[in-house]
């Protein structure tokens, strides 16, 4: 579970947009991983321990949904767990494209471009079909790079 936890902490950052909420849920994830370590049939670690914190975010987010009388301000910026472009705002830019994609769709990136699972590991631990997953995934990219192209300013020189 120790090689697992960098991982895990990105992921957690990613579906909750928030570092203080990421850690909770990472701390979460991994004491009911301690208390359920009996119902780990032998698979796949890594994909059990994803799982559990999918199946906790979601029932939180559930639980936190019915609960809600007032819209919640905006999340705090998360940084990227992908390569930083050189350009601070450039960087700004792509964390604020990674969080506007709707919560399937950036789970489904961060766990096929970041953590480099398989679209069969993706789908089982999601708990749907892999096409689901090769769909979420294109359109999180479209998505994504529509964001940035149409923050793209090209200077225009002056006619002399």
């Amino acid at each position: 579970m120790l090689d697992l936890m960098p991982s895990l902490r990105r992921y957690a950052r990613s579906l909750t947009r928030s570092d203080v909420d990421g850690e909770d849920l990472l701390q979460d994830s991994l004491e009911r991983a301690l208390v359920k370590r009996g119902q780990w049939s032998g698979g796949s670690l890594k994909a059990w321990a994803f799982s559990i914190m999918t199946n906790l975010y979601r029932n939180d987010t559930a639980r936190a949904t019915r609960r809600r009388t007032a819209p919640l301000d905006d999340a705090q910026d998360v940084p990227s767990t992908l390569a930083p472009p050189g350009d601070p705002l450039e960087r700004r830019k792509l964390v604020a494209a990674i969080d506007s994609l709707a919560p399937d769709f950036r789970a489904v990136l961060m766990l096929v471009v970041v953590e480099s699972m398989s679209y069969r590991e993706v789908a089982s631990l999601l708990q749907i079909p892999e096409g689901t997953v090769m769909s979420r995934l294109t359109r999180a990219r479209a998505q994504i790079a529509r964001i940035l192209e149409a923050d793209n300013v090209i200077p225009m020189r002056r006619s002399e």
